[in-house]
C-alpha cells in the first residue's frame, strides 16, 4: 500500500460551533445558488488545503479540485457504513501517483482514486449531490465522488464532515491530469427545519406544464415522464453530421488545455444516413444531441437522469448538471441543444431517429441567483448544437 502524504490536519481548520452558529442557514428549502455556496465557503462549511478560486463558483454548483496524488487500484469500491475510504484504499494492492508539477497521466481502463482538494462540515440542514463537469463527460472520463461510509456515488449526506474523493476511470482515452484539475462538481441542497421531512426536491411533471406555459423550456412538443422527455436527433443537424465516435488510438488529452487538439485526430464524424438510424457498438463512444432545443428559466436548475431501461439498453449521459440560464437565447427562446455521452450496454442497439433517449428533471433554487450560465467567459457550451468538448478546435 502507498503511503497517504496528505493527513486530515493538512486541511484549512474548520470551526467545531459551525453546526451551532444557524441550524438553518438562514436558506429556505432548495438548491443553493453561487452567492449561497460563496458563504458557506466564508464559514469554513466548506474549506480545502489551497484557498478557493473564484473560478470554481459555477452559479449552482462548485467546481472541485484534485488534490496533489491519485491511486491505481484494481477495482471500484465504496466504502460502507463505519469505514472511511483511505481504509478502502489501504485494503487494496494501490500504487501512489503524484499530481504535482506537470501532473500524470492516468490511462484508459484503468480506476484511479484521488483525493479532492476541498472537504466539507455541513450543516444537519444541508446535503450535496456530485456530477462530472460536462467536458470531462465529453471525452468519456468515468468519474464518481465518493465520501467516507458512503454506500452510494455521489451522495452527500445530511451534515457530512470530512474528506471527498474521486473515482476516475478513463474510457476512450489516456488523459493528462494535476493538482487542481477539476473533473467534477457539487451541489448543495437546504431542508430547513420546517421542511425536514421532505426527500425529493424535484418538480412534478404538472409544475413543469405550468412553468413551460410561461417559460418555453424546449422549442418542439412539450412531453414529460418523471421530468421533460428528450429525444435523439439523428438527422437536420446542422452540422452535417449525425454524431461522433471516438477513435480508439488516439493521443493522450491534457484536461486542462482548452482548444489544444484537433477534432480528426480523436473523433470519426458519423453520417447522416436516408434512414435516419444508427447501430450503437457497445465497445464505442458516441457524442450525440438531443432533437429538442431547450433553455433552464434562472429560478431553476436541471439534471439528466435515466429513463425506463426497458425503453432501450443505452446510456445518454455522464455529465448531467444544467445550471439555471443554460441555453436560454436573446429573444427568450430555447437556443440549446442537450449534448448526449452514449454507450450501448451490453449488446448492439439500433438508434431511431426521434427515439426516447432521457429526461430532465428540474427543481428550484432556494434563491434568485446572482449570476446565470452563459454570463461569462467560461461558459463553454451556451447555445450549443452537436458539440464536443471545449479541448478540440472548431
Amino acid at each position: 500500500m502507498a503511503k497517504m502524504t496528505t493527513k486530515p490536519d493538512d486541511f484549512l481548520p474548520l470551526p467545531d460551533d459551525a453546526v451551532a452558529q444557524d441550524e438553518d442557514f438562514g436558506a429556505p428549502f432548495g438548491l443553493f445558488d453561487r452567492r449561497r455556496i460563496r458563504t458557506m465557503a466564508r464559514r469554513k462549511l466548506v474549506a480545502a488545503t489551497k484557498p478557493l478560486d473564484d473560478y470554481q463558483f459555477q452559479p449552482a454548483s462548485l467546481d472541485l479540485r484534485l488534490g496533489k496524488e491519485a491511486f491505481r487500484v484494481r477495482a471500484s469500491f465504496l466504502p460502507g457504513r463505519g469505514r472511511t475510504v483511505e481504509a478502502g484504499l489501504a485494503s487494496l494492492d494501490t500504487e501512489r501517483i503524484s499530481l504535482a508539477g506537470a501532473g500524470a497521466v492516468l490511462e484508459k481502463g484503468i480506476v484511479y482514486i484521488a483525493r479532492v482538494t476541498e472537504h466539507l462540515a455541513l450543516l444537519p440542514s444541508i446535503s450535496g449531490a456530485a456530477n462530472p463537469k460536462s467536458s470531462t463527460g465529453r471525452l468519456d472520463i468515468f468519474t464518481r465522488l465518493i465520501v467516507n461510509q458512503a454506500e452510494a456515488f455521489d451522495e452527500v449526506p445530511l451534515g457530512y464532515r470530512g474528506e471527498l474523493w474521486l473515482e476516475i476511470s478513463p474510457r476512450s482515452f489516456s488523459v493528462r491530469v494535476r493538482e487542481g484539475s477539476k473533473l467534477n462538481q457539487i451541489r448543495f441542497r437546504n431542508r430547513n427545519s420546517q421542511q425536514m421531512g421532505k426527500l425529493d426536491f424535484t418538480l412534478l411533471d404538472p409544475e413543469l406544464r405550468e412553468i413551460h406555459a410561461r417559460t418555453p423550456l424546449v422549442d418542439r412538443d412539450f412531453e414529460t415522464r418523471d421530468g421533460l422527455l428528450l429525444r435523439v436527433a439523428l438527422s437536420e443537424l446542422a452540422e452535417g453530421a449525425a454524431g461522433y465516435r471516438a477513435i480508439k488510438n488516439g493521443s493522450v488529452i491534457d484536461v486542462d488545455k482548452v482548444g489544444g487538439y484537433s477534432a480528426e485526430d480523436f473523433w470519426e464524424p458519423i453520417p447522416l444516413r436516408a434512414d435516419k438510424r444508427l447501430v450503437l457498438d457497445p465497445d464505442e463512444f458516441y457524442i450525440l444531441a438531443s432533437r429538442e432545443k431547450m433553455q433552464i428559466p434562472s429560478h431553476l436548475a436541471a439534471e439528466m437522469a435515466p429513463i425506463d431501461p426497458a425503453i432501450g439498453e443505452f446510456r445518454v449521459h455522464y455529465a448531467g448538471f444544467f445550471d439555471p440560464g443554460f441555453g436560454q437565447g436573446p429573444d427568450g427562446r430555447p437556443a440549446a441543444r442537450a449534448v448526449l455521452e452514449v454507450r450501448s450496454r451490453d449488446v448492439p442497439f439500433l438508434l431511431e431517429d426521434g427515439q426516447p433517449v432521457g429526461r430532465l428533471v428540474f427543481e428550484k433554487l432556494a434563491d434568485a441567483p446572482d449570476a446565470l450560465y452563459g454570463a461569462d467567459a467560461t461558459s463553454n457550451y451556451q447555445h450549443q448544437g452537436l458539440r464536443l468538448s471545449k479541448h478540440f478546435r472548431g
